[in-house]
C-alpha cells in the first residue's frame, strides 16, 4: 500500500497549499469513511465542473484553477486522499466524444479525437478498490441538468454525462463506487500508481495547431456551456 500513499510531482500534497487546506477542515481527525467522504465533496463541489487548460496539471494548480474535469479532479482528490492517509490508484481509459455534446459545439467536436483520454480516482476501502469517477460533476451542474432532462429515458449521453439513466444517477459517497461518465468508455490501459506514470505514455490525441486552440479557444467556451446549464440557462 505505501506505492499508493506516495507523493509525486503532480500528487503535491505536501505543498502549503493542499498542507493548509487539509489542516483548515481538519480532515485528519475524521475516520476513514468521513475523510474519503469529506475530500470527495470537495473536490465535487467546492471546485466546479469546468476544463483546465491541459490533464497534466499539479494537484495545486487544479486547486488554483477552481475548476477541474475528469483528468485534472482525480490528480486533485488523489493528492488530497493521499494527504490525509488514504490509499488511491489511477485508472487509465478511452472514451468516445459523443457524450460531450452540448457542453461542446460545432468546430470544438470537429476538432477532438474520436476518442479522449479518461481517467478516474479509485481508492481503497472495505478491502476492495472503488472508482470515484462521480467526483467529475458537481452536484449544482448535474441537478440543473437532472431539471432540464426531467423525461429523459434510457441511456443519457449529453453534456459530458453517460449514465444509464440519468433521473436516477446519484453521485454521492456512500461506500460504493461511482459513476458519471463510465457508459463512454471504449478502453480500459488498467490502473497505474499516478497520474504521473499514465500520463508519461498516453495523452491526448491532438496535433500542436489542435491543442493551441482547445487550450486558448475550446475549453474556455466548453466551461462557460457547462456554468449556463448549471445556472438554469
Amino acid at each position: 500500500m505505501n506505492e499508493y500513499l506516495k507523493e509525486t510531482n503532480m500528487l503535491n500534497f505536501g505543498a502549503a497549499e493542499l498542507s493548509d487546506l487539509i489542516d483548515i477542515r481538519s480532515w485528519r481527525q475524521l475516520d476513514e469513511f468521513h475523510k474519503i467522504g469529506a475530500v470527495y465533496g470537495f473536490v465535487q463541489n467546492e471546485i466546479l465542473f469546468g476544463y483546465n487548460a491541459n490533464d497534466t496539471l499539479t494537484a495545486t494548480e487544479v486547486l488554483s484553477d477552481g475548476i477541474g474535469q475528469c483528468n485534472t479532479k482525480a490528480t486533485l482528490l488523489m493528492a488530497l486522499l493521499r494527504g490525509v492517509g488514504i490509499p488511491c490508484r489511477l485508472r487509465g481509459l478511452e472514451v468516445s466524444k459523443d457524450f460531450q455534446r452540448g457542453a461542446t459545439s460545432g468546430i470544438i467536436t470537429a476538432l477532438a479525437p474520436d476518442c479522449i483520454i479518461h481517467t478516474w480516482a479509485e481508492v481503497y476501502y472495505g478491502g476492495e478498490w472503488l472508482a470515484l469517477e462521480g467526483v467529475i460533476a458537481d452536484k449544482k451542474y448535474l441537478n440543473a441538468l437532472k431539471a432540464r432532462y426531467s423525461d429523459a429515458a434510457g441511456k443519457f449521453m449529453r453534456y459530458a454525462v453517460a449514465t444509464k439513466n440519468l433521473s436516477e444517477l446519484s453521485v454521492d459517497w456512500n461506500g460504493k463506487a461511482t459513476f458519471v461518465q463510465s457508459e463512454a468508455v471504449v478502453h480500459d490501459y488498467g490502473v497505474f500508481h499516478s497520474p504521473d506514470e499514465f500520463f508519461a505514455g498516453h495523452s491526448q490525441k491532438f496535433c500542436k495547431v489542435k491543442q493551441f486552440l482547445y487550450s486558448h479557444i475550446g475549453r474556455r467556451m466548453m466551461t462557460k456551456n457547462v456554468a449556463r446549464v448549471r445556472n438554469g440557462k
